[in-house]
């Protein structure tokens, strides 16, 4: 009786001392970004809805931008996995900045369901970065592409980064998946 008081204490004892030793948050943190291989169609519907909304309008203004944001001369494919992680992270805070704050108005309605839905895959997104890769260092193309994403905020209109962010949509989207692939991206 006293060996089997003992052991019951030793185990409690022990799975306490675990418990502690890992903190709840951290063993909350896992990095699930499969639902991003195919984005359920209701979202892409709103995005295609907000991106044809804008180009109606983008045809009535002048928006001539010097950056080629989104030219790039390597696919995202090329990146290590936790750079793809990075770049749409990076992708989606712009495309989220740009379009929080539509300058249209009547474009304000059609942007919410897509921001919700952007939104919810940088936050997915973020989770991966902190579980997986927290003192990774972006590869060269990467942090190249990074400076030059810093730079275009600072130095292009409004009206220019918008239409970039609203007219690549669907290249954010095509990293995202890529990115959600893992290594089976291509």
């Amino acid at each position: 009786m006293l060996c089997s008081t003992f052991a019951v204490v030793l185990v409690v004892a022990l799975g306490t001392a675990l418990v502690g030793a890992f903190p709840r948050e951290a063993l909350k943190k896992t990095c699930s970004l499969s639902k991003y291989r195919f984005p359920a169609p209701s979202e892409l519907v709103a995005v295609q809805k907000m991106k044809e909304q804008f180009e109606d309008t983008m045809l009535l203004t002048d928006r001539k931008c010097s950056t080629r944001l989104f030219h790039r001369r390597w696919t995202t494919a090329e990146l290590t996995v936790p750079d793809r992680v990075i770049l749409v992270e990076a992708e989606l805070d712009f495309v989220i900045a740009v379009l929080g704050q539509p300058t249209a108005h009547k474009l304000a309605e059609t942007h919410q369901q897509a921001l919700a839905f952007l939104t919810q895959a940088r936050e997915d997104l973020q989770g991966c970065v902190a579980a997986e890769a927290p003192s990774h260092q972006p590869s060269g193309k990467l942090r190249h592409w990074l400076q030059k994403l810093e730079t275009a905020k600072k130095t292009e209109s409004a009206g220019c980064l918008e239409g970039s962010a609203i007219l690549y949509l669907f290249q954010v989207l095509n990293d995202l998946r890529c990115a959600a692939q893992r290594q089976h991206c291509t």
